[in-house]
């Protein structure tokens, strides 16, 4: 199905009228009714329509708008200075799971996600003020990381669409994060700090021994 709409009250009614799943939304993040607006349409589409993947347009790939973007629940952040053919290819990796933005833009949000993660483990309670997560919610995260919808999750581990989105409830409030998209770029940043620790205790060795 495709379509197109001009403000917030239009994309609303497409998705009303549409009888079948939207699997991606290109969305600008500024329509008729505000500069803004589009942001907030995502992010209600995220809490009424879960499985559609929208991705937003910008004008320029300003900091504060492109954070926002992620945290309105846009998977995929498109330039409107770049190409064309790109932006056919945004949807088709946004429509396989896939988180469509430039490094910068990435950095943008890692950046966001590693002070909010911060100001989370100030205040966490567990151990040693770490955030504490069950195997199974490791799980879950790894697998929402991956792109894997929660139907998939479901598949995966054998549960229910409603268990998995109970433990999505939990971990959001355990890491402080408030949508997929959040949750898949705090375990990138896990990822990247874990294997950064890893990484230098083997430097220190190796420099050890060069200089003995």
């Amino acid at each position: 199905m495709t379509g197109c709409a001009t403000d917030s009250v239009a994309v609303r009614s497409a998705f009303i009228k549409t009888s079948g799943p939207i699997d991606v939304a290109v969305i600008s993040s500024h329509l008729r009714d505000g500069a803004l607006a589009g942001l907030r349409v995502i992010a209600e589409l995220r809490a009424s329509h879960p499985n559609t993947r929208t991705i937003v347009l910008l004008d320029s790939s300003e900091r504060v708008v492109v954070v926002e973007a992620f945290r309105s629940g846009a998977r995929g952040i498109f330039n409107r200075e770049q190409p064309f053919e790109l932006l056919c290819k945004s949807i088709q990796a946004v429509y396989v799971g896939e988180v469509w933005a430039s490094n910068e833009e990435l950095q943008f949000a890692l950046d966001a996600l590693a002070q909010t993660e911060v100001n989370v483990t100030n205040s966490a309670k567990g151990h040693g003020d770490r955030i504490v997560l069950s195997k199974r919610e490791e799980g879950v995260v790894h697998l929402v990381a991956e792109g894997l919808t929660n139907r998939d999750i479901s598949r995966q581990l054998n549960l229910s669409e409603n268990t998995v989105r109970n433990y999505l409830f939990r971990i959001f409030n355990k890491v402080g994060t408030s949508n997929r998209l959040e949750l898949a770029l705090y375990a990138i940043s896990r990822k990247q700090t874990h294997e950064s620790e890893q990484r230098e205790p083997r430097e220190k060795m190796t420099q050890s021994a060069l200089s003995a």
